[in-house]
Order: structure tokens, then sequence, then C-alpha cells
């Protein structure tokens, strides 16, 4: 059995926060965690302007296989942790798991400035997430 707390992050396309936030937590959390992330009307590709804020904190997005994905229940069903960032009410509910909100701006259509700004949040939501959970995040070199 798995006792590694599992991380579901969604927002509406898939293409920015969600992802920088998967980015983030698999970094910080290693294998200490299971990393998810999905979108309720995914795009077909990821963000330029995120994929190239997060290679700026040694977060390959493109390498990794990052990839817009279909929210689906399964994926909610396996998580223990449902970080939602504007998807509204399109995320099932399941009782035992834990819900949180993170209210963000949407990378998309903005320059790399506005979106360093939001990486950086995200960032700093995910080290407190991580101390929520238990978990001593593995610190990068950059």
């Amino acid at each position: 059995m798995n006792t590694k707390p599992e991380v579901l992050f969604v927002c509406v396309h898939n293409a920015g926060r969600s992802q920088m936030a998967a980015g983030f937590l698999q970094q910080l959390g290693g294998d200490n965690v299971v990393v998810r992330s999905a979108g309720s009307a995914p795009a077909e590709s990821l963000n330029p302007a995120v994929v190239s804020v997060m290679l700026e904190v040694g977060i390959d997005l493109s390498a990794s296989g990052a990839h817009p994905k279909k929210l689906d229940e399964a994926a909610v069903k396996a998580s223990d942790v449902v970080i939602t960032m504007g998807c509204g009410d399109t995320c099932p509910i399941f009782p035992g798991k834990r819900y949180e909100d993170w209210v963000l701006a949407d990378p998309a259509g903005l320059g790399l400035d506005p979106v360093r700004g939001i990486r950086d949040e995200i960032r700093q939501r995910v080290l407190k997430l991580l101390q929520s959970l238990g978990i001593e995040p593995i610190e990068a070199t950059n």
C-alpha cells in the first residue's frame, strides 16, 4: 500500500498554474509525494511563458513530459489532497479528501515578469503544503 501523500493540482487549462505547482512539488517533495495535475478544459499545449520561467529555476516541464491532461474522477479519488486554482465547481468532491482553493492570477496571455510573480507565489504555497504534509523540502541548488 502506498503511504505517500498524493496531491492533485487542478486549473482550467492545465497549461500554467497547475503545471508550475506540480513541477515545484515534484522537485521539492521528490519521492516523498505522488504528484498529479489536470484541467477541467485542458489546452493543447503548455503555456510557453510558464515553460520559460520554470526553466529559470531549473524545472524543465517539457523534458519531464508535462502536458495538459483532462480532469477525471479517478485522479480525484486517488488523491489525498486536491488543490484547485480557478476551476470553480468543475472538480468532483469526494468525502475524506482535503481540498484547498489557491486564488492565483491566470498566466495566460501574460508576459514573463508577471508569470515570474505567479511562479514565485506558487513555490511559496508548495513549500507551505509540504510543511502541512510533514515533508521536509528538498532544496534545489538554484
